[in-house]
């Protein structure tokens, strides 16, 4: 894909704010990250570049072929190896944030800050779990009348742990609580503007610049406020909590939450403000992802070095929420971005330290050792826009026994690896992989595993082990196992797994004509080793790079990997393999999955999972495997969950109501419930959910379809069968499956 450079004023139209924007014709068709403009008296979108430094745009094709040619935007130091981004330090009390300092970990208080004693005692928890920041919910006079008497009733008793006010609707607020406590966290979605209606709004161009002007009268005291006291300030938009006006002229996009924290940003420029973060938070990992990238680009291009607060908001509990939060946070991560990190669960605050500190260290450590491969070219990864690599599945070929098109699933695949003592009991092995049972014949169900990895085969003389795996071949699970193993005690119509050593020296070639392949690749072959790929029909790759290379980065072998097979148009599809290490804890399991597999899939790169762990439980892994390609907006097998981890503002205990909620509500894939706990966090930040159940007002709960409020003020007593009704109401229950 060619590129070149051109003078900075080619083609220059005129938009909001500087810089440049490039356009084919005044009926210029969308095509990537995008700035409405007034052409000819005719609106039109345009590729945007900010720089006004710049005399020099270097561009590129805005898509393979085309002859548009756009600027090229860099959102992270390298895409081969982990380099940390290089930040300005900000200082929250005394703790420093950037990236000359350790990546930060914080949590949030569910108590009411009016209650002094309590929010005292659970920030102290914290503290001495080991968090740096504490955030706490001010959304009223009270609230920040008391903020003074918890910071000082911590200082009394030793505790310096810097405190963050949460803000939402509320500058007088704000201003009142920048007296005393270290952080400012606000919303610009909805600090000076009104509560979103989610209404399309038109507006003229001095519409627009009245309400930039009616925010900075409204900001500019908070900002002179903390100059004086020198308090920090975390710019934080939410994916769900754009206003209207944001929505309006960008959409509701990751370029319209940019937008939405740089108006902000540069009122605090303007003021010579330097020390804040930045947050993009969204309860969606692929479009937190974006949004976190795209902003770090247009800062790439401004010249600006804020350091990034990163959080999945609302990501849930349990492993879900864990999940959730690696896929995102982890994904940033290993591409060096990051320096303070929350995980939002639906659990006690001091339950959300451990995976922060799990993550931080993972970021850490990957940058310290500059984690990655040798360099390499890379032109096919779409880094703004969500577009995934479908590898071709497999087809049926003329003469085969077996039919081979259900070894994996084209919205992502899950494999197993077995063992043969798992054969020697078949029903309950055929449970193990969630397959259905008719008089003791497994046939495959919505989360059914699509193929196993059997690295040793039963004797040719075990009858009994050999019907169970016929078996499956049957209702067409793939059967996986190693050249040496179908060698020696072939097992009909398996498929066979090979290297590419094997592949070269022709091993392969003393199998049956027309066995099916799996080829394993490490990812940091020379392209030389690669090229035997060409030869070949591969019914899968899979990428297997050991565990204990920790020098090498899963994450860039396998974007490597991609590029060579894009590069080379051979569309194989592409599992993630991982082989962890015997004595691996659960959550780390989970947090090293979502943060090197999770990174691939987001970006559209990868066709499914196999996850070995030789001391975990098998129904753990399969779960696992699940939750990775449905936390990746891909394979959706059960229920989704849009949850909120509490606060101060919370109407109700959200971790027994959400308890209550999945237990009836579980077995319902294709369907998203948000559970939320008051009104800020309900109809914007539940942009994901088809339904909502938000606290309405103490011991009311008000339901939504959507972003729209169809029942108000609900006693909590009977609101999930309220909820339940709703979604049958809507066509979209079904009842639990009976007990086999």
């Amino acid at each position: 894909m060619a590129t070149g450079a051109v003078p900075a004023s080619f083609m220059t139209l005129k938009g909001r704010g500087n810089g440049l924007g490039l356009a084919k014709t005044s009926d210029f068709v969308k095509v990537s990250d995008l700035k409405r403009v007034k052409f000819n008296r005719t609106k039109v979108f345009v590729i945007k570049n900010a720089n006004p430094a710049s005399n020099i745009t270097e561009l590129q094709p805005a898509s393979e072929g085309s002859p548009l040619l756009v600027p090229v935007q860099k959102y992270c130091e390298s895409t081969h190896k982990t380099v940390r981004r290089k930040t300005r330090t900000v200082m929250v009390g005394d703790v420093a944030l950037g990236s000359d300092h350790p990546i930060r970990i914080q949590t949030m208080t569910t108590t009411d800050t009016k209650d002094v004693a309590a929010t005292v005692e659970q920030v102290m928890q914290i503290a001495d779990r080991g968090a740096d920041l504490v955030r706490i919910t001010v959304q009223g006079k009270r609230e920040a009348d008391a903020c003074f008497e918890i910071k000082n009733t911590l200082v009394q008793k030793n505790y310096n742990i810097p405190l963050v006010a949460d803000i939402h609707f509320a500058p007088s607020v704000a201003l009142r609580v920048a007296e005393c406590f270290d952080k400012i966290r606000v919303n610009p979605g909805n600090f000076a503007d009104r509560r979103a209606q989610f209404e399309t709004l038109e507006y003229t161009d001095d519409d627009y610049q009245k309400e930039l002007e009616h925010i900075e009268k409204v900001f500019v005291p908070l900002v002179e406020k903390c100059k004086k006291y020198g308090r920090a300030m975390r710019i934080g938009t939410n994916h769900g909590s754009l206003s209207d006006r944001i929505m309006s002229y960008y959409g509701d996009s990751p370029r319209g939450m940019v937008e939405s924290a740089f108006e902000f940003a540069r009122i605090c420029r303007k003021l010579d403000f330097h020390n804040f973060v930045f947050s993009m938070k969204a309860s969606n990992p692929v479009i937190m992802v974006q949004a976190y990238r795209l902003l770090v680009a247009e800062m790439y291009v401004q010249g600006w070095d804020y350091p990034l607060h990163l959080g999945v908001t609302e990501a849930g509990e349990g492993e879900d929420g864990r999940m959730k939060s690696a896929i995102g946070i982890g994904t940033l991560l290993q591409d060096g971005l990051g320096d303070t990190i929350r995980v939002s669960l639906t659990e006690p605050p001091e339950e959300e330290i451990d995976p922060c500190r799990k993550l931080a260290n993972l970021g850490m450590k990957a940058s310290q050792i500059q984690q990655g491969v040798a360099p390499f070219e890379e032109k096919h990864r779409r880094y703004f826009d969500f577009q995934r690599r479908t590898g071709d599945l497999p087809v049926q070929k003329e003469g085969e026994e077996v039919d081979y098109r259900g070894v994996l699933h084209r919205d992502g695949s899950v494999l197993m690896s077995v063992s043969l003592d798992q054969l020697k009991t078949p029903e309950l092995f055929y449970r193990s992989l969630a397959a259905k049972l008719v008089l003791g014949m497994p046939f495959k169900d919505l989360a059914t595993v699509d193929s196993i990895l059997l690295r040793e085969l039963p004797p040719v003389d075990d009858k009994d082990a050999r019907l169970a795996l016929k078996r499956l071949i049957d209702v067409s699970m793939g059967v996986i196992t190693p050249l040496s193993e179908q060698m020696s005690k072939p097992l009909p119509n398996a498929i066979v797994l090979v290297n590419l050593n094997e592949l070269s020296t022709g091993a392969h070639k003393l199998l049956p004509e027309g066995t099916r392949l799996v080829v394993s690749v490490r990812g940091d072959e020379s392209y030389e080793e690669l090229e035997v790929l060409k030869s070949i029909d591969a019914t899968m790759i899979l990428h297997d790079l050991p565990y204990s290379d920790e020098k090498t980065g899963r994450v860039h072998t396998a974007r490597r990997v991609f590029e060579y097979l894009s590069e080379n148009s051979l569309n194989f599809p592409v599992l993630h393999h991982i082989q962890f290490p015997k004595g691996i804890p659960r959550d780390d399991l989970v947090i090293n999955a979502g943060a090197n597999a999770g990174a691939l899939l987001v970006d559209g790169l990868g066709d499914g999972i196999l996850l070995e762990a030789p001391d975990q439980d098998f129904e753990f892994l399969r779960n696992t495997s699940f939750n990775l390609l449905q936390g990746c907006r891909m394979r959706n097998t059960k229920t989704e969950y849009v949850s909120c981890p509490s606060c101060g503002r919370t109407l109700f205990d959200l971790q027994v109501i959400s308890a209550e909620i999945r237990e009836k509500t579980s077995h319902l894939p294709g369907v998203s419930i948000a559970i939320m706990g008051c009104i800020v966090n309900g109809p914007g930040e539940m942009a994901d959910a088809d339904f909502g159940y938000v606290g309405g007002a103490p011991g009311k709960i008000d339901l939504y379809v959507g972003k729209t409020v169809v029942q108000r003020g609900i006693a909590m007593e009977g609101a999930t069968n309220a909820l339940i009704q709703l979604i049958k109401d809507h066509g979209r229950w079904v009842d639990p499956p009976a007990e086999e």
